[in-house]
């Protein structure tokens, strides 16, 4: 951590570097150990005790990047899902080439009404958040727009267990792979599916969405992070590009959908 190498190059043990800030040296423990993010003033003050102000600003704006990449859930359902959905549009509105791996749910803009109202429905309940849901539904649904007009383009893999798993109930369940059977022929799309049987390359991972090699959102349990450092970029597309390779397309696509289907009749 930065401060922390601050605090070393000006020769002060933690306590000495407490005292000069004027608080407990529990404080420059927990801040040190990531346990407490710093605030804009801690950050000024730190490098007060340092004798490194001409660092403050640019700590400051790295600190942040950082909380801007990590969002919780919570933090961002705060008010309800929808101004998240709506701030996702804008993202796709601006995104010529997404690349998107899943191994749980349809990505948005492929989501039918139906099959949406059912996932925010629990992540809703689970998160404790406001219910906006059908707000929240709309303004998802909005994305698939992209799919038929602006020139986008979406890469998109999904494991088999995407079509397994009964998110929803068997007729939303089923109007929503009929739907991405309905999908597959746009000139945008490009939908391979991984089958259970394929011998992995790639251990299946968490969903990530890949913008224009400029960033990757990450979804995991309880946040979104936005990555764009290039060494992680290159390290996601090199992973996209080995789960492709495991991928069907085409009519073994479509079999497996079918397939899925049927299991649901």
């Amino acid at each position: 951590m930065r401060l922390q190498h601050l605090r070393r190059d000006a020769g002060l043990t933690g306590k000495e570097l407490s005292a000069r800030c004027g608080w407990h040296p529990a404080k420059t423990t927990r801040i040190q150990k990531g346990e407490a993010p710093p605030s804009d003033a801690d950050i000024r003050t730190w490098c007060a005790a340092c004798g490194a102000d001409d660092q403050t600003e640019d700590l400051i704006a790295t600190a942040r990047a950082v909380d801007s990449m990590y969002l919780e859930w919570r933090r961002l359902h705060r008010n309800g899902m929808r101004t998240v959905q709506e701030g996702w549009y804008a993202l796709h509105e601006q995104t010529r080439v997404c690349r998107v791996y899943v191994s749980n749910v349809p990505p948005g803009f492929f989501q039918t009404p139906a099959f949406a109202t059912a996932l925010m429905g629990q992540i809703t309940t689970f998160q404790g958040t406001p219910n906006d849901v059908a707000e929240a539904v709309a303004a998802r649904v909005a994305r698939s727009r992209f799919l038929y007009e602006g020139g986008h383009r979406y890469v998109v893999l999904m494991e088999e267990s995407v079509l397994r798993y009964r998110t929803a109930d068997p007729d939303a369940m089923r109007g929503q792979l009929r739907h991405l059977l309905a999908v597959m022929p746009l000139a945008s799309v490009s939908l391979g599916i991984i089958p259970f049987t394929a011998q992995r390359t790639v251990w299946p991972l968490e969903a990530f969405y890949l913008h224009d090699d400029t960033q990757v959102v990450v979804e995991t349990l309880t946040a979104e992070i936005k990555v764009k450092q290039p060494r992680e970029l290159a390290d996601y597309a090199k992973a996209f590009t080995g789960l492709a390779e495991m991928a069907a397309y085409g009519d073994g696509a479509r079999t497996l959908i079918r397939a899925a289907i049927d299991a649901l009749e």
